[in-house]
């Protein structure tokens, strides 16, 4: 794990070094083991590498550097990430006479793209973000993992293109633009971005499973757009039609092979612990792999409804885990903590369960670790979330005319205003593409209608009447969707949405880069994806249980009480749940959202957002509140993000 940035400018600058050791600086938090510059002044390159050392401790420094075989046209590679399988691959390149420098994962991807071609992400495995310069082709490839696991961003202006891990690293050169884009700011106030993009005009993200081609184009610089992997469901009625106990066994064949693999590493690994059946799966199979007591972090709240130490416990006894509980309070949430989250993401957060995650991250690596795996992806994959199963429950024939799910909600009814909606809403540009509104984005829609009264008016000229739920809409591939079933069509639609955006980002590598250490998510290996998505949706929910195979797969590792429960959303306290919340997030509303702050960036309407907060403030609205402050924890990062960044 590491982190990257460079440049490819038009004309050599001579404080290039300079530049790159402070673009460097900005993401020393991603590989304080080292770094490494690649400054070319013939071809205006500079590529920058800080190193995180997990696999070849002492030998596997970057940049990597290749030539074609007649000795000519350099190659130059930073990568960020984890190539899985790497020694059975190397070994197979070795039989075609290639030899290796370094004991790195990393070097494969050189190697493999000098034998393949660009066809050579075929034949990656893991979670990476990589750069590689073609001297011969002139040509700068930058490649991100298939679900977006790992970040890379780019920008392509005047200066010339460059790229980076973090944004932060494009902005700490001056010829990056740092504006920020009203539409952007607006999808981070209703939570859901578009694909690709950021909160600064001019840069976006490389999207997953994409990469981008770059060349010289007269006084510019040429940028292709290709898809290398999607999400591809099969058409509905042509999923794998096996008896059910292939099925269960299949999936946990490619869990225990991904496990594996991600427990290689030359420092020790650890397993992150919640009371979920996925990260509890994961420790249990990694214990089983390893035959000896695996380390488990677990985080435990303050509030008994959403803590969940009690079955993570359990788990961590019936396999012989060494578990540590790390017990986050109100103070811990909010002041400094909930801005550190804020700078690390880059974007905004609905609930501060990524600063609380961003915690543990600082408590794993203060234990000595540098690795997890964790268990996101599960629900994605294999139809987890209560949203999933509400519009399966709706939409499917099977179930439209069964009372299937009718108390989910009431069982849920503490996430209401959050994940869950209270209400039943719907877009026209959902309708068109789907051929109905999803049950994920309504919540957030209904966040969106929330937010349109608070608005300034300067800020609604700004925007224009852009409608951002018709951009989320518009967004996805129909050809990815059409003639699908319905919860394959939401699981595709959440994919490439909420799980880049939200989960792998201020959920995920994001929130755990901050302190150096690595995650890795063993259920987004791509073969368990392209084995999960061709189970028919009937054997991912059975009867209203959701993830019936990948329960049935792991029901041998598992507790009782977890085998039987019903997915609960993983999220921190909200701040209208208790007082000394209240106290806290309003010591982060008198700093960033004062009548100087408000006026100075022009978002909110003043008097119309006071009047919003004294009204969250007398009500004992659980639903009502829960959304004010989802609202509010917007707000605070949108006000704050560009003093912080």
């Amino acid at each position: 794990m590491c982190g990257i940035a460079g440049l490819w400018a038009h004309s050599h600058h001579p404080e290039t070094m300079a530049r790159a050791e402070k673009m460097a600086d900005a993401i020393y938090h991603r590989g304080p083991d080292g770094r490494g510059f690649h400054v070319d002044p013939d071809n205006s390159l500079a590529m920058i590498h800080t190193r995180l050392s997990i696999i070849g401790l002492n030998a596997g420094d970057q940049p990597i550097f290749g030539r074609d075989s007649d000795g000519t046209g350099g190659m130059v590679l930073t990568a960020n990430g984890e190539f899985y399988d790497y020694k059975r691959i190397r070994g197979l390149l070795r039989t075609d006479g290639y030899d290796f420098n370094t004991k790195s994962d990393s070097e494969l991807a050189i190697k493999l793209y000098h034998k393949h071609g660009l066809d050579f992400v075929h034949q990656l495995r893991g979670e990476f973000a990589f750069a590689i310069f073609d001297e011969a082709k002139q040509q700068l490839i930058l490649v991100r993992d298939r679900f977006g696991i790992r970040p890379l961003f780019f920008h392509n202006g005047p200066a010339g293109v460059f790229w980076s891990s973090e944004i932060k690293a494009m902005l700490a050169h001056p010829e990056v633009p740092r504006e920020l884009d009203p539409k952007a700011q607006l999808h981070q106030m209703m939570q859901v971005m578009v694909p690709g993009m950021t909160l600064w005009k001019g840069i976006e993200a490389v999207k997953p499973g994409h990469m981008l081609i770059v060349s010289k184009d007269g006084d510019g610089f040429a940028v292709e757009e290709r898809r290398y992997w999607d999400a591809d469901f099969p058409l509905d009625g042509e999923h794998d039609e096996l008896p059910d106990d292939e099925h269960i066994e299949n999936v946990r064949r490619a869990l225990v092979e991904s496990i594996a693999l991600r427990l290689e590493a030359d420092v020790p690994v650890a397993c992150y612990l919640s009371g979920g059946i996925d990260s509890c799966s994961i420790l249990g199979m990694a214990a089983a792999i390893q035959q000896s007591p695996v380390k488990a972090f677990t985080i435990g709240f303050d509030d008994a409804r959403y803590d969940e130490t009690s079955i993570a416990t359990e788990m961590a006894e019936m396999v012989g885990a060494d578990q540590d509980i790390l017990r986050v309070s109100a103070l811990d949430l909010y002041g400094k903590n909930f801005e550190d989250a804020v700078y690390y993401s880059e974007r905004t957060f609905y609930n501060t369960l990524g600063v609380a995650k961003m915690l543990m991250s600082k408590h794993v690596t203060d234990a000595g670790y540098k690795v997890v795996i964790t268990g996101e992806g599960s629900d994605e994959l294999f139809g987890g979330y209560a949203q999933f199963k509400a519009d399966y429950f709706l939409h499917d024939p099977a179930y439209a005319e069964t009372a299937a799910g009718a108390d989910m909600k009431e069982r849920n009814k503490i996430f209401s205003g959050s994940v869950l909606a209270e209400q039943t809403i719907s877009h026209p540009a959902f309708e068109e593409v789907m051929g109905f509104t999803p049950s994920w984005i309504q919540p957030w829609m209904l966040v969106y209608e929330r937010v349109k009264p608070l608005l300034s008016d300067e800020f609604l000229a700004k925007l224009d009447g852009y409608d951002p739920v018709a951009a989320i809409a518009y967004s996805l591939d129909r050809t990815m969707l059409d003639g699908r079933h319905v919860l394959d069509k939401v699981q595709y639609s959440w994919i490439k949405t909420m799980l880049e955006g939200q989960i792998l980002n201020w959920g995920g590598d994001r929130v755990d880069m901050a302190n150096s250490l690595e995650s890795r998510p063993a259920f987004l290996d791509h073969h368990v994806a392209e084995l999960a998505m061709r189970i028919p949706p009937s054997v991912r929910i059975r009867d209203g249980v959701e993830k019936w195979v990948v329960r049935e797969a792991m029901k041998h590792v598992l507790p009782e009480v977890l085998y039987k429960r019903e997915k609960f959303a993983f999220m921190a306290p909200p701040a209208h749940t208790s007082e000394e919340k209240g106290r806290e997030i309003d010591k982060l509303l008198e700093k960033w959202l004062s009548s100087e702050k408000i006026a100075e960036h022009g978002i909110f309407d003043e008097e119309k957002l006071r009047a919003s907060i004294a009204e969250y403030k007398q009500s004992d609205d659980h639903t009502a509140n829960t959304r004010k402050d989802i609202i509010l924890n917007h707000a605070i990062a949108l006000h704050a993000i560009e003093e912080l960044i």
